[in-house]
């Protein structure tokens, strides 16, 4: 439960503290003393998001700080599932900057606003006024009826039934249309495929191609050089290897008087031995060149083939080309293969469909079970608050498509005369009947959530007399089992409160002070009668209150002003 609130430079606050009552916490005030303000700031440190209008004096931060007691709260899960240490009195803190940058903190730890929020939702509900019309939305009345039949753990089930079932539609409409596009390329593919893998593609086959083209094209001024050389080389008695031969023999005979000629004898030979090399080598090169025009010609179109592939597929390799042969061949291969997947995954959608379905009908079978004792609760309240013509049932209707709640279609009907035909609760009900219904609600829900805090922002508008009473009593029952803050401006209602505040705005600032057993009565008596308190309405007060009749004493004042300056 929340123990204690410290509001700084918020909206119309300049700084404010608050300590409240376990039980029923009643705020009264003037309309458009800022009751609306402190709940913005509460708000805010339950994790809602900054509007940008937060900051009372824009050069300073606006703070919001809550201190809680966690005892029997169930929350150690939640703390260790988000790194953060358990304390049975827990402080969240919300700070806003002036350039609107939000921080978040648990125990001074930070944390996301996310982590914020969802602690938040586990500390607190908050009914404020307009929240009567979300009545009219379908997941709430299906969360209502849910709640209070206990279908968490199958609820739990479904929702992960139904992401499996959404992730598989998923995946099939994009491999469909995978599919779909493929097969609209697959001629393409196929025709640019057959071009290459009839090309008969090998990796260096370009550069070979291009280096024989080169002795090819030169195969005749080859071909003469080589003659040329061989003939001078080797032509009889005057060829170079002829007459160096002789020479070497001669000095070879010389070596045993003149040594030195010797060993020219030996160096001719070397290079006797090499020029025989040579002539052999071009010998050999002279045989195997030939002027092939027509292999010069094959040559010459597989060249310009390679080429032309090659800038039709903007590639700048053989291996380029492979690439893409292999990719177009795997395309071609993926649409084939495409129908036996999206079989595969039609069939895995089918079974996923149907065990969601399975869940749905157990879900629905839970909430007729629940439906009648629901309404019967509601019915029951619904009576002690001056509506005993009062019909109210649940309505299930199959739907034709799995929703994330399940296949039913969840309706209010209601109808304030029992010889009326009841209709939608949200479309017949008056403001005051739907106070009631949404009270009625919340008390219901909030004895089957178990939450520490509730707080009632005006739920009471739209009705008086006796039924304020009820409605006080129901208020103040609920509070037996946990906090409640109820902002109201029904005497009968503030007169049930473990503890007052009144909310009050004096020079521009709002303020909250707590009113003690006197000022209490001044306060309520100012709501029965006004500004000007008679004692007809102190003496009212004070039956409200409980109290014996007693004159009203001369040093008595009107709250708040009795407590300028006091803050809880």
């Amino acid at each position: 439960m929340l123990r204690r609130l410290s509001v700084e430079n918020y909206a119309l606050i300049d700084s404010l503290q608050l300590e409240l009552d376990e039980h029923l916490n009643i705020i009264t005030g003037e309309t458009g003393a800022g009751k609306s303000i402190l709940l913005g700031a509460l708000s805010l440190l339950l994790g809602a998001r900054n509007d940008g209008t937060v900051l009372k004096d824009t050069t300073r931060n606006c703070s919001v700080e809550g201190t809680f007691d966690l005892t029997g709260c169930g929350l150690e899960p939640f703390f260790a599932e988000n790194d953060l240490d358990y304390d049975s009195e827990t402080t969240l803190t919300r700070v806003i900057t002036p350039a609107g940058k939000s921080r978040a903190f648990v125990n001074d730890v930070p944390v996301s606003l996310a982590q914020l929020r969802e602690l938040g939702t586990r500390l607190i509900d908050i009914h404020s006024q307009h929240q009567n019309l979300i009545i009219s939305s379908e997941e709430f009345r299906t969360t209502a009826l849910d709640t209070v039949a206990g279908n968490g753990e199958l609820l739990a089930r479904y929702a992960t039934r139904y992401a499996e079932l959404a992730d598989l539609r998923r995946k099939l409409a994009a491999l469909r249309e995978t599919a779909a596009a493929a097969r609209r390329d697959e001629e393409w593919l196929r025709f640019q495929s057959e071009e290459l893998t009839a090309a008969a593609l090998r990796e260096g086959e370009q550069a070979e191609i291009e280096a024989e083209l080169a002795v090819l094209e030169n195969a005749d001024r080859i071909g003469e050089a080589f003659t040329t050389l061989r003939n001078a080389l080797d032509e009889d008695e005057t060829g170079i290897l002829a007459r160096l031969k002789t020479s070497e023999t001669a000095l070879s005979h010389l070596r045993e008087n003149y040594p030195t000629a010797g060993t020219y004898a030996d160096r001719l030979r070397s290079v006797l031995e090499e020029l025989k090399d040579i002539d052999n080598a071009v010998t050999a090169d002279s045989e195997r060149i030939d002027a092939d025009p027509e292999r010069l010609g094959r040559l010459s179109a597989r060249l310009d083939t390679l080429y032309s592939l090659q800038q039709k597929h903007r590639a700048a390799s053989e291996a380029e080309l492979i690439a893409a042969r292999d990719r177009y061949t795997a395309q071609l291969a993926a649409i084939v293969h495409g129908d036996e997947e999206i079989a595969e995954l039609e069939a895995a959608l089918a079974a996923a469909e149907k065990e969601a379905r399975a869940t749905a009908a157990q879900l629905h079978a839970a909430r007729e079970k629940a439906a009648p004792a629901f309404a019967e609760h509601i019915l029951a309240t619904l009576s002690r608050l001056g509506m005993a013509d009062t019909v109210f049932r649940i309505e299930l209707t199959p739907l034709a498509d799995l929703t994330r709640s399940g296949a039913d279609g969840v309706q209010y009907l209601f109808t304030a005369n029992s010889r009326m035909t009841p209709q939608p609760v949200e479309r017949i009900a008056s403001g005051g009947e739907l106070s009631r219904v949404m009270l009625a609600l919340k008390a219901l829900l909030a004895e089957r959530m178990q939450l520490p805090t509730v707080i009632f922002d005006e739920i009471d508008t739209g009705v008086s007399g006796r039924i304020a009473d009820a409605m006080g009593e129901i208020i103040a029952s609920l509070s037996t089992t946990m906090q409640v803050v109820d902002i109201t401006h029904l005497p009968q209602v503030a007169s049930k409160g473990s503890a007052h505040f009144v909310v009050y705005k004096r020079d521009g600032r709002t303020s909250i002070t707590r009113l003690d057993d006197a000022e209490r009565e001044i306060e309520i008596a100012k709501m029965l009668s006004g500004t000007e308190i008679t004692d007809a309405a102190r003496s009212q007060a004070r039956i409200l209150l409980g109290r014996s009749d007693k004159r009203k004493s001369p040093n008595e004042k009107a709250a708040p002003e009795s407590h300028e300056g006091r803050l809880f």
